[in-house]
C-alpha cells in the first residue's frame, strides 16, 4: 500500500481521516454545541457563557462506538488496569500500554492535513469525566505515517469508569504550524491604551449596575437576566466585533469509501 501523500497546499484546506480496514467503527463527527451538564443547569445558565460555547465546537469528536468499561487498581503496570467490553469487541480495541493508569485507543485512521498544519489530539472540550482525564497531544499530520493513540489516565483507583456508545473519545484540532511562536507576548498598563482603559470602565460600570439592579429588583423573564453584550459582539459603548461569530460550522467528514457503495447497492 502506497503511503498518502500530504494533502495538496492549495486554497482548499483538508483534513483527511484514512482508515485502515472497511470495518473500522469510530464515527467522525463535528463537535456538537450542547453538553449534558450545561442542559441541566438552571434556565440552561451555562450556555450564556459563549467563549465556552463555542469551545465547545471547536473541532471534530472521536465516538466510541463499543461500550467498555475500565478501572485502575492504582499500581504502575499494565497489568494494573481492567479493561471490559460490554459485547462485542472492536478490532481496534482500547488496551493498557504504558501503565501507570493509563487508557489508550487506538485511533484507526492516518490523518493527512495540509502542508504546515499539525493535529491536536485531546479530550472533548468542556466535557468533564469523573475519575479519568484526557491526555493531549500535537502531531504532525502533514508528513507523519505514524498513527497515534489517545490515551487517557485514570484519577481515581478502585473506580469503574464507563465508555458508551457515542462518547467522545478525542476530539481533533487542526493547528498551523509556529504559529503560536510566531507571537511576541508582552505587559502593558491598560492606561497606555486611553480609549481601551475607557471602554473597559464603561462596561465595568454597566455590569455593576446591571449587578446591582438584579439584585435589588429582579428580572421578569430569563431573556433579561443577562446583558449579553458579549454574546451580541457589541460593547456598552455600541462598538461591535467586526468577526464576531455566536457558533461554528464544520463541514461533516465525507465519506468516499467504496464499502459504502457496496452497502448502498445490497440494500
Amino acid at each position: 500500500m502506497a503511503v498518502p501523500e500530504p494533502a495538496n497546499n492549495s486554497s482548499v484546506l483538508e483534513i483527511i481521516a484514512y482508515s485502515f480496514s472497511q470495518s473500522t467503527s469510530m464515527p467522525i463527527v463535528p463537535a456538537p454545541n450542547t453538553r449534558d451538564w450545561m442542559d441541566q443547569t438552571r434556565i440552561r445558565y451555562s450556555y450564556r457563557c459563549l467563549p465556552m460555547v463555542i469551545a465547545n465546537q471547536a473541532g471534530w469528536f472521536l465516538l466510541n462506538d463499543y461500550p467498555l468499561e475500565v478501572s485502575w487498581n492504582g499500581e504502575e503496570q499494565t497489568s494494573a488496569l481492567q479493561i471490559v467490553y460490554a459485547g462485542d469487541v472492536p478490532e481496534f480495541r482500547a488496551s493498557s500500554m504504558f501503565g501507570y493508569g493509563i487508557l489508550t485507543f487506538t485511533i484507526p485512521y492516518l490523518f493527512r492535513t495540509p502542508e504546515g498544519y499539525n493535529l491536536l489530539a485531546r479530550g472533548p472540550a468542556n466535557r468533564p469525566k469523573d475519575g479519568i482525564c484526557a491526555l493531549e497531544g500535537i502531531i504532525e499530520t502533514d508528513w507523519a505515517v505514524a498513527s497515534f493513540t489517545m490515551n487517557w489516565k485514570l484519577t481515581r483507583p478502585g473506580q469503574v469508569v464507563r465508555f458508551e456508545k457515542g462518547d467522545p473519545v478525542c476530539m481533533i484540532v487542526p493547528q498551523k504550524r509556529g504559529e503560536l511562536e510566531a507571537f511576541h507576548p508582552r505587559f502593558a498598563p491598560i492606561s497606555s491604551e486611553p480609549e481601551l482603559a475607557q471602554a473597559h470602565r464603561t462596561w465595568a460600570g454597566s455590569r455593576a449596575h446591571f449587578s446591582e439592579m438584579m439584585r435589588s429588583e429582579g428580572v421578569s423573564s430569563a431573556s433579561e437576566s443577562w446583558q449579553k453584550h458579549y454574546y451580541k459582539g457589541t460593547s456598552p459603548s455600541g462598538h461591535s466585533g467586526p468577526e464576531h461569530q455566536t457558533k461554528l460550522v464544520l463541514r461533516e467528514f465525507a465519506d468516499d469509501h467504496p464499502r459504502d457503495q457496496a452497502a448502498i447497492v445490497s440494500s
